[in-house]
């Protein structure tokens, strides 16, 4: 008897325990809802309205230049002189400007043949041109195949050259720096960049020189990159709806009003007098192409943006290789926004309304405010305000903001137009590690420098590619739990829950779809396959 009165109290108490707990929190949230939660939500809710503002008229005035653009024609040989090179018959090769072509590596196992072919395949007078294999590898196996590859090319009478370092100092600009040490390099007018993964056309070096022989002011010429496995999986599809916008559209403004944009580190050609000019390689931040750009710019030099030349490249395939390359992407120009501020500030050489270009448009609002709008306002701030109901977003800021700069996105990529909403939740959950990556870089914390080489598939992608076996969804677990997204997205999934029993019903569909898209990329999603339409 004394048995059975005792295990009825334990349930009793437990739930007592738990009444206890939840009515605890319930005061507590009580007591610092009105002075604390409402006031603090209310100031986000302003500035994360007022960042989204800044991101619509920049969306809208790139929108309306590319219009212009469109419009009135003003291609690259209309605002350039450009005219073909020519053979002199006294002067022969010797006409014909020096160029060196650099392919930077490290243990490229799948793309080196790739890469070293078709920068040995570019067209240009074979006694005018050096190809420069700069080779960080740290397997020797892989580094005696590029060596090989090398030898192989230069017994077809290519003037190849494989360069080695004992250290990997710097990374990729410091095995840029080193190799315009060399000096066969002294004699080259142009040096032009090739990542690991890219394949240029042979007409490449034919097509950019000519610009830069005939206008001395330029010292960039840089090409469009193409996407060779955008239909590999839907992660890929999302990732070239926003780089074609990047290309599409950014690049273009930048390139058409001050002549200026961040160099994107392969498939362009500097003048190397303005290289050399701006201090040539540094290696203080991740983004050492973006840090050269902005210092030559500082000098006065001119960029050019080609967006009728492709350059053939691969997009990560894996989630985890695409989180490393985004943190590398968000954190070095943000880092560089800090380090750089006052110095484009201080300069003389360039105009008011070029510096206001480069700190509040490339800088600020599209490498900070876009990434930290993106995730505290869609992610934290607007579904607070479904629990905290004394808070509210207007719709303008909510539905009418976000849809328009959707929509302005989506004109880079217009095949992909049916993928948008796939898209929204891809950005929404990156947006997490993009911010994270953001304030790593503007406060110089830990990994503010960290380099994790993207993966490449290369030859193992294009055997893929060829087989014909149907396209199936296909998902795969990762080799860790990601907390951050995890956390994200019990958030947002408790928020849609209350939002669906005690809310206004809202906004809990957008909650549950957001929170399921944070549940899979916590546990390692790598992409469903999609129709190449």
């Amino acid at each position: 008897m004394d048995q059975l009165s005792s295990t009825n109290i334990l349930p009793e108490a437990f739930h007592g325990a738990k009444d206890d707990i939840v009515m605890q929190f319930a005061w507590v949230w009580s007591q610092i809802k009105a002075p604390l939660i409402v006031p603090l939500l209310r100031i986000g809710v302003v500035l994360c309205l007022f960042m989204s503002v800044m991101m619509l008229i920049e969306r809208l005035y790139m929108g309306i230049v590319i219009i212009l653009v469109k419009l009135f024609g003003r291609k690259p040989e209309k605002r350039y002189k450009w005219e073909p090179m020519k053979d002199d018959m006294e002067l022969g090769n010797s006409s014909y400007p020096m160029v060196v072509v650099q392919v930077p590596m490290y243990n490229e196992r799948e793309v080196y043949q790739l890469s070293i072919g078709a920068a040995c395949g570019l067209s240009w007078p074979s006694d005018r041109i050096i190809i420069q294999v700069l080779d960080d590898s740290t397997d020797p196996t892989i580094k005696e195949l590029v060596q090989l590859e090398c030898q192989r090319w230069g017994s077809k009478g290519v003037n190849i050259k494989y360069e080695v370092r004992d250290n990997r100092n710097g990374y990729k600009a410091g095995a840029l720096k080193e190799g315009m040490k060399r000096s066969y390099v002294k004699q080259c007018d142009y040096v032009a960049i090739f990542d690991a993964d890219f394949q240029p056309e042979p007409d490449f070096l034919w097509r950019t020189i000519p610009f830069l022989v005939h206008n001395s002011e330029l010292a960039l010429i840089q090409a469009r990159w193409k996407f060779v496995n955008s239909d590999e999986c839907l992660m890929t599809r999302m990732q070239e709806m926003s780089l074609d916008y990047h290309f599409t559209v950014e690049q273009e403004v930048g390139s058409s009003t001050y002549a200026f944009f961040g160099f994107n580190g392969t498939a362009g050609v500097w003048r190397i007098a303005a290289l050399n000019e701006a201090g040539g390689w540094k290696d203080r931040t991740t983004v050492e192409d973006m840090d050269l750009a902005v210092r030559a710019s500082l000098k006065g030099w001119k960029f050019l943006y080609l967006s009728d030349l492709k350059v053939k490249n691969e997009l990560p395939s894996t989630f985890k290789a695409y989180r490393y390359q985004q943190h590398r992407w968000s954190c070095g120009p943000a880092n560089l926004f800090r380090k750089m501020a006052m110095e484009i500030i201080r300069n003389k050489r360039v105009t008011l309304w070029k510096k206001i270009y480069v700190i509040y448009s490339f800088f600020f609002v599209r490498k900070v405010v876009a990434h930290i709008t993106t995730f505290v306002f869609y992610c934290i701030i607007l579904p607070a305000t479904v629990v905290v109901s004394e808070v509210e977003v207007p719709k303008w800021g909510a539905v009418y903001i976000p849809s328009i700069i959707t929509l302005l996105n989506a004109v880079g990529t217009p095949r992909s137009l049916h993928l948008l909403v796939f898209w929204i939740l891809f950005e929404n959950v990156m947006s997490l590690h993009r911010t994270k990556a953001t304030i790593i870089g503007l406060l110089e914390a830990s990994r503010v420098n960290e380099w994790i080489v993207t993966e490449k598939l290369g030859d193992a992608l294009k055997s893929k590619a060829g087989s014909k076996a149907p396209k199936k969804l296909r998902f795969r677990i990762g080799d860790r739990i990601h907390l951050l997204e995890l956390g994200v997205g019990f958030y947002l999934f408790f928020i849609g829950v209350y939002d669906f029993l005690f809310g206004k019903n809202r906004f809990f569909v957008y909650l549950f779809v957001q929170a399921f898209a944070f549940f899979i990329m916590a546990f390692g999603y790598v992409g469903t396959f999609v129709p190449n339409s």
